[in-house]
C-alpha cells in the first residue's frame, strides 16, 4: 500500500524521528520543512522501497550520513562516505577561531588530514583571498574532498596525499589547522556507530591518542611563519598533554578553548 508522508513520519517514535525526516526528505529530493508543508505527498512504489531500505540500515546503527553521502558543516553541504570522517558541529570552534585570529588578506594556510574537506572549504569560502592546503593521506578521502570542492566551486584550494606536514609544500604558512585522530582504542566514550563504520585510521592514534597530534605539533613548527598559529582538535581530556606538547615544541601563547558543551576541545599555539 502506497503511504504519504504524514503516514511515515507518524510511525517512527520520538527518537528516530529525526533520521526519519533526514532520510525521507533524501528519498524525495527535498528539503526537511518541504515535508511539514506536504504531509499529503505519496510515495511512489520505488521511493517507498528505497525509503524502507536506508531506514533498515539507520536501525541496524549506520549513521544517517553515510546513507544520504550528506552532511551539513558550517555552511556547507559535503559529501561524505566511509572513507571519511562525518564531519562533526564540535569541529566548527576550530573553524571560528582561525577565522577569529586570521584576517581576510591574502594568506596561506593548511589543514592536514583533510578528509572530507570540511575545515579547509570552510575556511576558503570564507577567505577567498586566502591559499588553502589541504592534505591526507588516504587518496579515497581525497578524493572526496576534491569532488566537494568541484561541486561547491571552491576554486582557492589545493589538494595533495601525504602524512601530516610531509604532504605539504616548502612554503612558510600563516596558519595551520587539523582535526588528527586522537581516539585511544577502548575509548568508552566512542559511540559504537562510530567504531563500527568510521574509517579507524582518522579516529584512532597510538600513545594514549597523541601520536599524531605530537608529530604535528613537532613538524608544523619549521612550516610556520614567526607569528603564525598552529590549531589542534583534541579529545576533551587531553588538553593538558597537547599544551605541555606545544611547550615543549618552543611555541608560545598556547591556550586551550571549550566547546559549546563546555569540554577542552582545540588547543592552539603560536610560533615564535
Amino acid at each position: 500500500m502506497l503511504r504519504n508522508v504524514a503516514n511515515i513520519l507518524a510511525s517512527y517514535a520520538a527518537d528516530k524521528k529525526l533520521d526519519a525526516e533526514i532520510i525521507l526528505a533524501h528519498v524525495l529530493e527535498v528539503n526537511r520543512a518541504h515535508l511539514h508543508t506536504h504531509p499529503e505527498q505519496v510515495l511512489t512504489l520505488i521511493q517507498q522501497s528505497n525509503f524502507e531500505k536506508f531506514m533498515h540500515r539507520c536501525v541496524l546503527g549506520e549513521p544517517v550520513a553515510y546513507i544520504t553521502e550528506r552532511q551539513a558543516f558550517w555552511s556547507l553541504d559535503l559529501r561524505v562516505t566511509p572513507a571519511t570522517l562525518i564531519p562533526r558541529s564540535d569541529t566548527e570552534l576550530l573553524v571560528e577561531l582561525a577565522l577569529q585570529i586570521s584576517d581576510d588578506s591574502k594568506k596561506i594556510v593548511a589543514d592536514l588530514g583533510t578528509g572530507s574537506g570540511a575545515i579547509a572549504l570552510a575556511l576558503a569560502n570564507e577567505r577567498p583571498a586566502w591559499d588553502v592546503y589541504a592534505t591526507d593521506f588516504s587518496l579515497d578521502a581525497l578524493s572526496v574532498a576534491k569532488e566537494n570542492a568541484e561541486r561547491l566551486k571552491i576554486r582557492n584550494i589545493n589538494f595533495s596525499q601525504g602524512a601530516w606536514c610531509d604532504a605539504l609544500p616548502k612554503h612558510l604558512f600563516d596558519l595551520i589547522v587539523s582535526n588528527p585522530p586522537y581516539v585511544t582504542r577502548g575509548d568508552i566514550h566512542l559511540a559504537q556507530s562510530v567504531y563500527d563504520y568510521e574509517p579507524h585510521s582518522a579516529l584512532f592514534s597510538a600513545e594514549d591518542g597523541l601520536s599524531d597530534i605530537r608529530c604535528i605539533i613537532f613538524s608544523a613548527v619549521h612550516y610556520l611563519k614567526s607569528g603564525a598559529y598552529l590549531i589542534l582538535e583534541h579529545g576533551f581530556q587531553q588538553a593538558e598533554e597537547v599544551r605541555n606538547l606545544f611547550a615543549e615544541a618552543g611555541y608560545i601563547d598556547i591556550k586551550t578553548i571549550s566547546d559549546l558543551a563546555g569540554l577542552d576541545r582545540v588547543t592552539m599555539g603560536k610560533k615564535r
